[in-house]
């Protein structure tokens, strides 16, 4: 497998398996010359797991515009760089936009190492429509997270979104609140030990509002309007 110079590599990692990673994926992080990290905390882990030496720095949004120029100019003498999220695919809800964004302008060739991505992992155990879907990844603090909801309910999709173990019960509640009582499937840790995958009613969520654990990651598929499950 041959690694040319000058690239920036994508590189999708777990998202709680550390298993879960591809042969492709562990070679190019033991061979790029520099591993950006949304957390290096977290990216340890898989080089502990794979014994990968490659120096690693953090990356985020906000050191993006300390950093991009630096960045640049090594890609352009022929490092090879990788950017790695704490899990699943970045750019993802996760850092790396501003990154992609700017080296494509650049004219710097940016490489897709696939791997994990939780709402698509999320979708295909749900049993919810699979054929049309889109992705709101966090949706935005203050009031107008119902009129949003609302709005994307309308369409002919399955809607996938994130969230916090803090603010899932609030959600349940808006969701029903702004939708009524939809086929929904509530996910929690997906690929770890404690995963929980429910596909139930929103209703039976707020009825049974107190087994919801406020720990974990959550990924809730929503189903389109008059969906059934059983037909």
């Amino acid at each position: 497998m041959d690694i040319k110079g000058g690239i920036l590599y994508v590189v999708g990692s777990p998202i709680g398996n550390l298993d879960d990673i591809t042969f492709r994926a562990v070679y190019i992080l033991k061979n790029v010359n520099l591993i950006l990290s949304e957390d290096t905390r977290e990216t340890d882990k898989i080089l502990q797991r794979y014994n990968i030496k490659t120096p690693q720095i953090s990356y985020t949004d906000h050191k993006h515009d300390f950093l991009i120029n630096e960045i640049i100019k090594n890609i352009n003498l022929g490092y090879n760089y990788a950017i790695i999220s704490d899990s699943g695919t970045p750019l993802i809800s996760d850092p790396g936009f501003k990154l992609v964004n700017r080296l494509i302008k650049e004219g710097i060739k940016c490489f897709s190492i696939p791997g994990p991505s939780s709402p698509i992992a999320a979708l295909s155990i749900s049993g919810l429509p699979t054929d049309k879907f889109i992705f709101l990844g966090f949706l935005p603090k203050g009031t107008k997270q119902k009129e949003m909801i609302q709005k994307y309910g309308e369409l002919d999709v399955s809607i996938i979104i994130l969230e916090s173990s803090h603010r899932i019960k609030k959600t349940i509640y808006l969701l029903y609140d702004a939708l009524g009582d939809r086929m929904v499937c509530v996910c929690k840790d997906l690929t770890k030990f404690y995963e929980n995958v429910k596909t139930k009613r929103l209703s039976y969520f707020v009825e049974n509002i107190d087994l919801i654990k406020e720990k974990g990651e959550y990924t809730i598929i929503i189903a389109k309007k008059d969906f059934n499950l059983n037909g």
